[in-house]
Order: C-alpha cells, then structure tokens, then sequence
C-alpha cells in the first residue's frame, strides 16, 4: 500500500503571514518554487507588521533594474536590511505580551541571515527556522533540487506544478485557494495526485496590539503576542 504524501509547492516568502504556515504543517514536503519569475511589489521580499499607526511593510531591497526577468533565486539583495527591520518590530512590539521570550530568537534568526546576498536563501532559512520553532515537522527543498531547471521553465505551470508533486513522492497536492483560477487539474488527475484547497476563512483571532484585530500580517505578529501558544492560533476556531 503507498502511503499518503502531502505536498505543498510555493514561491519561498519573506515571514509569511499565518495562513501560509498553516498550510505547510498540513504537508509533508514543502517545495520552494524559486526558479520562477520574481514578481515585484509581492510577498517574496516584504511582508507587513502591525504599529501603532496601523500596518506597515517590512521590504528587503533588491537589484530589479534592468533584471525584469530574473527569477527568484537570482534576485540579489541591494542593500543592509536586517538592522532596519529588527528596529522597526522592536519599536512596534515591546509591549506584546511574549515580546521578552521571543524577540531574542527572532533577533538572532534575523542577524544569522543578515549578510546573505540572496532573497532566496534569507527566505528558507528563516522558514526553516519559524518551522522548527513552531513545531512544524515538513521537509524543506526546492524545486531545482527535484528537476533540472530547463526542465522546469519549459513546463507550463500546471505541469510544472505536477511534476514536481509527483517528483517529491506526493499522492495529495495543497493549493492556495488564488489558484484556482488557473490551475488545471488533469495534469495532476494523471499521476493519481489528489488536489486540495485551503481555504483561510475561520481562523480565531488572539491578543493583539494596536487596536482592532489585523488578520493579515506576518507571523512575526502572532509569536510575539502568543509565543509559545502560537501553534494553537494557525488552526481554524471550532
């Protein structure tokens, strides 16, 4: 009997929002999709924490002039970004309530990776790090490690999308439910590859700063107001 493998295959974010971890702990493997395009004014090298004046972006800079077409794992980055951002969540969050257990793990994931030329790699290992600390057990890869890269541009992204389930041993696909709009079930229907869809809706909300509940904001939010229950919150109420 082949047991079931659930696979999930994203572009790598940078501190993704809850939703995107609750996703990936619902996987076996998490496949880093960076050998596609860079999209700019995306979720790949920004994401937003909440202030005292509302949400606001925190954006790694990076080289895009004149490199329309690099993909995510060639975009480098273009300038200090690390002292900014731990300055900014600093100022914002002091007050949460988990602030002193967290912060120091946060500055020192943040600081291991300041250096780092490549969105990419800042990206992973900052998830493997937030993965770990929130209990997800999933295998981390990318998606040029599981097929050659030629092979993988010259596949449309359904395609693409399958082979790589396929080739990560997968028997289920999760899907972001935007998705939908393009993706085309019969390549995953013929390797016998199950399609699920997220759906974020009924998520609960928890103590949080600044106001009325923000929903949509990086997971850096979530652990340094809940800390250790943060796990508890990636779940649906109910």
């Amino acid at each position: 009997m082949t047991l079931a493998r659930t696979v999930v295959v994203t572009q790598s974010n940078y501190l993704p929002w809850r939703g995107w971890f609750d996703m990936v702990r619902q996987s076996d493997v998490l496949v880093l999709l960076d050998t596609v395009q860079f999209t700019r004014r995306d979720w790949r090298n920004r994401n937003r924490i909440k202030t005292a004046q509302g949400p606001a972006w925190l954006t790694i800079p990076v080289v895009i002039q004149g490199r329309f077409k690099q993909a995510v794992d060639e975009t480098h980055i273009s300038a200090p970004w690390a002292e900014t951002h731990l300055r900014g969540i600093a100022l914002s969050y002091a007050r949460a309530r988990k602030f002193s257990d967290v912060f120091p793990w946060l500055e020192a994931q943040i600081r291991a990776v300041a250096d780092e030329p490549l969105l990419t790699c800042v990206n992973e290992a900052l998830i493997r790090g937030f993965c770990e600390r929130l209990g997800i057990d999933v295998l981390v890869t990318r998606d040029s490690d599981l097929l050659p890269r030629d092979t993988l541009l010259a596949l449309d992204p359904s395609e693409r999308l399958a082979a790589l389930a396929e080739a990560a041993g997968g028997t289920r696909y999760i899907s972001g439910p935007m998705a939908q709009a393009y993706l085309e079930p019969e390549p995953f229907a013929r390797r016998g590859i199950e399609v699920a869809w997220m759906d974020y809706s009924g998520y609960p909300e928890y103590p949080q700063l600044w106001g009325d509940f923000e929903p949509a904001v990086s997971i850096v939010d979530l652990m340094l107001n809940t800390g250790a229950e943060a796990s508890q919150y990636l779940g649906k109420s109910g």
